[in-house]
């Protein structure tokens, strides 16, 4: 299991969840509470689902979360965040990338986020003594 979970917005890490960190039992019972609530069903891509599998809880939870990261959401951000890094325990990345009012949310299991230096290089900018 994978210590961290990066939560990147548009290629930029926003969030870093640590999973070294235990939760509270306040915690642990808001997200069980998270999860009875959506015994009840859920609502995802406009489809109403009345009994949401682990994978259709994810994706319900990964909006939810993106919603509150654009909103600012704090609390709901942590909840949310908790709630994947716990739930799914091979959970390594989550990527969002938001484009006007559309989105699309990735659940990555198979890397780790590194940090990564970007470089934009224009080859028109100029010789720099490289012939």
């Amino acid at each position: 299991m994978s210590e961290k979970v990066a939560v990147l917005v548009n290629g930029q890490e926003t969030i870093e969840y640590d999973r070294n960190k235990a939760l509270s039992e306040l915690q642990n019972q808001y997200l069980d509470k998270m999860d009875q609530e959506m015994d009840q069903g859920i609502e995802l891509s406009g489809e109403y689902v009345k009994q949401p599998d682990q994978t259709q809880r994810a994706k319900y939870v990964a909006n939810a979360l993106l919603e509150s990261i654009q909103t600012d959401n704090e609390p709901r951000i942590a909840a949310t965040c908790s709630y994947l890094a716990e739930r799914l325990p091979e959970l390594k990345q989550i990527r969002a990338d938001l484009k006007g009012d559309s989105f699309s949310i990735d659940l990555v299991f198979d890397r780790l986020h590194e940090n990564q230096v970007r470089v934009d290089f224009d080859p028109a900018a100029g010789q720099h003594g490289f012939h």
